[in-house]
């Protein structure tokens, strides 16, 4: 949520707290009638305080008009949740732990990478960045890896969900051994 959001939320809040109170105590009589229209026909009659409460006002209503029609919800926490793709037939939260999910797959169907670790980051514009930490076996040829698993990362997100991958970003972090089956005797 944005600041502005977050002020129009708490000043509207306080607002509404501030008029049900004073309707409860209207209501219980332990405010005067003639009290509260004395209040009101002073902001009317007075001409500083006409004024100012003439620009409170007219604040209030650009503020509500803010809220109401130009609500920041959807863009916000589109890089928070994941993707929000649109069509004609409606929405489609693609989220991030379906493109770590994605991605997981396409790195276990190399039997040289052992364990993996994935993060994915999504900016406000969309743009899709990839953190993917894994073990290798010693046999590998690190760089040969690195490049087919990010041409097929790429190409695996492209295809199931037609999206652009900006960077695939590979963290070599261990050389694993190869586990040899064990005999028992």
């Amino acid at each position: 949520m944005k600041g502005l959001d977050k002020f129009n939320l708490v000043l509207f809040s306080i607002i509404i707290l501030v008029i049900s109170i004073l309707i409860c105590f209207l209501q219980f009589g332990w405010i005067n009638i003639n009290l509260a229209l004395d209040g009101v026909s002073f902001l009317v009659d007075s001409s500083t305080a006409g004024n100012i409460s003439l620009g409170l006002a007219i604040i209030l209503i650009l503020l509500s008009i803010k809220s109401i029609f130009f609500n920041s919800y959807s863009k916000e926490n589109q890089g928070k949740d994941g993707i929000l793709l649109e069509n004609d037939n409606g929405k489609l939260l693609v989220s991030r732990d379906t493109i770590e999910s994605l991605t997981n797959t396409v790195i276990k169907s190399f039997e040289s990478a052992e364990t993996v670790m994935t993060k994915v980051d999504v900016d406000e514009e969309s743009h899709i960045k990839i953190y993917i930490t894994l073990s290798v076996y010693p046999d590998v040829v690190i760089k040969d890896l690195s490049s087919k698993l990010q041409s097929n990362v790429k190409d695996a997100i492209k295809k199931s969900l037609d999206l652009d991958v900006t960077e695939v970003n590979i963290r070599v972090k261990n050389i694993s051994v190869k586990k040899e089956p064990q005999i028992k005797e």
